[in-house]
């Protein structure tokens, strides 16, 4: 079955700035978030692994899987659900070796390129970015932009399918709608999530704009 990634959390310790990277996490999947991802590009692996097994049992019990940046190791040894790669990461194939057939694994998409290169391959969802700018990561690309998203995505549907396909980068409640009507099955989310106080409000607010939307 196709992950859900309807609205997808990244959890990140820059935008934590100190507050429990768990707590977010958790609240942000009591208020409807579908997927989370952990994102930790800075740390060092047993400062990651831990910090991956305190969102693992913040989840529990709310069905909402929690996927490692990057690091299959570090998915390996916490318990996550599976992890999401980059161009330069592990090879999907790889990946799916080590955690097997149940595991999710997502990888990201800036151009045709990298959708000729996931052709065939044991991903079950892509992420297309950037869409928009971001303060949140270092894109040397420029943004993708709505009418870029849109083209990109059909281009994805013709070269994996029925794959489901997500946008990352600068998105808010305002933008996601337009998204969606782009062609995406969900949006990932760092700031408008978790840059403010509450991430169970804020997941809240995203719901009803993408469920009208799709």
């Amino acid at each position: 079955m196709a992950p859900d990634i309807t609205l997808y959390g990244i959890v990140d310790p820059q935008i934590a700035r100190g507050r429990s990277l768990a707590r977010l996490a958790r609240a942000a999947a009591d208020g409807g978030t579908t997927i989370i991802q952990y994102r930790a590009k800075e740390a060092v692996t047993r400062a990651m692994i831990a910090e991956a097994r305190g969102i693992v049992a913040a989840l529990s019990g709310t069905n909402v899987p929690l996927l490692i940046n990057d690091r299959v190791d570090v998915a390996l040894a916490s318990g996550a659900q599976g992890v999401h790669l980059g161009r330069e990461d592990m090879h999907p194939a790889d990946a799916r070796a080590l955690l097997g057939p149940q595991a999710i694994i997502g990888a990201t998409v800036k151009g045709r390129d990298d959708l000729l290169a996931l052709r065939g391959q044991p991903v079950d969802y892509v992420c297309i970015g950037g869409v928009f700018a971001t303060s949140h990561k270092d894109n040397p690309d420029p943004p993708l932009g709505i009418h870029g998203f849109r083209a990109l995505r059909a281009e994805a549907r013709e070269l994996l399918g029925h794959l489901p396909v997500g946008a990352i980068a600068g998105i808010t409640v305002e933008n996601a709608g337009s998204l969606m009507e782009a062609g995406a099955d969900g949006v990932a989310v760092i700031g408008a999530l978790f840059a403010g106080e509450d991430p169970c409000r804020a997941a809240k607010a995203f719901l009803p704009v993408l469920r009208r939307a799709a």
